[in-house]
């Protein structure tokens, strides 16, 4: 009852005054140490001291249907010997010592003889849950959803149903961040109530787009991400796809005005992107920045300071995604999207290099238009070569596709007679980039620089150095060591 009304009015209601005689309230200490909450970091190693003696009578009871003697037990000692006892359960369980009948015997037991037993038990494993990874949650989940399932039996205690009703209220709200972050569903059976994979958190008259910028503006002024604003922008996410999420984050970037909070932004916008950092990786660069460089209209928007945030975004998150791409660790999801990925970015860019994809006829769609780009469609494939194709890099890849066509975008406003912002962007991305490479490292993402291009950066102020030049070009290559040497000699 005290935990459903601490989670209900907030844990200050039951929070009382330091005792003149120092003694401490067991319950408020438990509150305070191991009840999860939102937004709460709960350390599952920090629990009460037990006493071995004490938590072995418990397993022995736990092991047993015999009833607890109440004038031998003391509750908070009960309470405090459970996470020990649930601990020993689960490392016996995964061992290989105990069975799935033998689990369910136990945690049948914990909850049927008092239902403050299975809280415990559940915040514990709540708290252990999120210091594990996705691959060793499975056998903790499946505890969690065997004590929140309720007894059907005939020899439960007097005002069973009434008191595990308030219990799966309880623990409902305390699994609901970690059933989140695995996308796990159990059925919380309470009243009127179906299986619940997490609360829902999207106002429900409230358009999804208003949402999402007070969620921004919210995180951008506290300067983290709190659980719950993760939990509405993953929500938001799934329901405005991968395009709508990413875009409309971007544009309100580029709305800010102000460079601490534009950099501010770009830490909060990396973190939030790490929901599905491949996919949205892949919008940014092939979708999102091709528009704002090839339109003359929207140049103005690349201005310093959010365009150059948006140019350390567009790297950071090139980086995030390429690093962890060729590390092979794709998440299911990624690889049940891989197939549609290929086929989607092999028709906007195609593999035939001397054919101009969707993208390049767009910029050389109006060629008397001296703000639309010309296509480097009609270029010779000597002059786009890169150290990605000297090494072999599959080019069918999605990401691979859309950085290399990306540079090849960026070599093409470097060699246009047209300046304006977006060629300021240009090298802010590429000096961003200078700045982040991991020096001597063939798997950076300048690897899809074409060399042609290396003569026009030199052209920059920024970038006209030795030791810049000797930076973007592999030198781990003949041709790149040449074409280091012609742009050095050049400076």
């Amino acid at each position: 009852m005290l935990c459903h009304v601490a989670q209900t009015y907030g844990s200050d209601v039951i929070l009382s005054e330091p005792c003149a005689s120092g003694e401490v309230v067991f319950f408020e200490t438990w509150m305070l140490t191991c009840m999860p909450e939102e937004g709460k970091i709960l350390n599952p190693e920090q629990g009460f001291r037990a006493d071995p003696t004490k938590v072995e009578s418990l397993m022995t009871h736990l092991n047993s249907s015999a009833e607890m003697k109440l004038v031998q037990v003391k509750w908070h000692e009960v309470c405090s010997c459970t996470p020990a006892a649930i601990l020993e359960v689960l490392n016996a369980w995964e061992h290989g010592l105990l069975t799935l009948e033998a689990v369910q015997k136990i945690t049948d037991n914990i909850k049927g003889k008092i239902c403050s037993m299975a809280i415990c038990a559940v915040a514990w494993l709540v708290a252990h849950v999120r210091m594990l990874g996705l691959e060793e949650r499975e056998k903790p989940l499946q505890m969690i959803f065997q004590l929140v399932t309720p007894l059907y039996a005939e020899n439960t205690l007097q005002f069973y149903n009434e008191r595990v009703a308030i219990m799966n209220l309880i623990l409902e709200q305390m699994c609901a961040d970690v059933l989140q972050q695995t996308a796990t569903s159990i059925m919380f059976p309470t009243a009127n109530l179906g299986p619940i994979p997490y609360r829902n958190l999207l106002p429900v008259k409230k358009p999804i787009k208003e949402v999402l910028i007070t969620n921004f503006n919210n995180v951008l002024n506290k300067g983290w991400v709190d659980s719950r604003s993760i939990h509405v922008f993953e929500a938001l996410l799934h329901m405005g796809g991968v395009y709508w999420f990413c875009n409309n984050l971007v544009k309100e970037l580029l709305k800010e005005t102000r460079k601490e909070h534009c950099y501010k932004a770009v830490e909060l916008l990396h973190s939030v992107f790490c929901l599905d950092m491949q996919q949205i990786t892949l919008v940014l660069l092939g979708h999102i920045l091709p528009g704002l460089l090839t339109n003359s209209l929207k140049w103005q928007t690349l201005m310093d300071p959010p365009g150059r945030a948006l140019a350390k975004l567009s790297v950071w998150c090139s980086l995030s995604s390429y690093s962890s791409h060729n590390k092979g660790q794709a998440t299911a999801k990624q690889r049940k999207r891989h197939r549609e990925d290929i086929e989607d970015y092999i028709n906007l860019f195609p593999l035939d290099d001397s054919q101009p994809s969707k993208l390049l006829r767009l910029l050389s769609s109006n060629e008397e238009d001296p703000n639309i780009l010309s296509s480097p469609g009609d270029r010779s494939m000597s002059s786009s070569l890169t150290a990605s194709q000297l090494h072999n890099i599959n080019m069918r890849d999605p990401l691979n596709r859309v950085l290399a066509n990306l540079f090849l975008l960026i070599s093409t406003i470097l060699s246009s007679k047209v300046a304006g912002p977006h060629t300021q962007f240009v090298q802010w991305f590429m000096e961003e980039c200078v700045e982040c490479l991991d020096q001597g490292s063939r798997g950076s993402i300048l690897q899809f620089m074409p060399f042609t291009m290396v003569s026009e950066l030199v052209k920059l102020p920024g970038l006209s150095k030795p030791k810049t030049v000797l930076a973007i070009t592999d030198l781990g290559l003949p041709l790149g060591r040449r074409v280091a040497a012609k742009a050095i000699a050049a400076l």
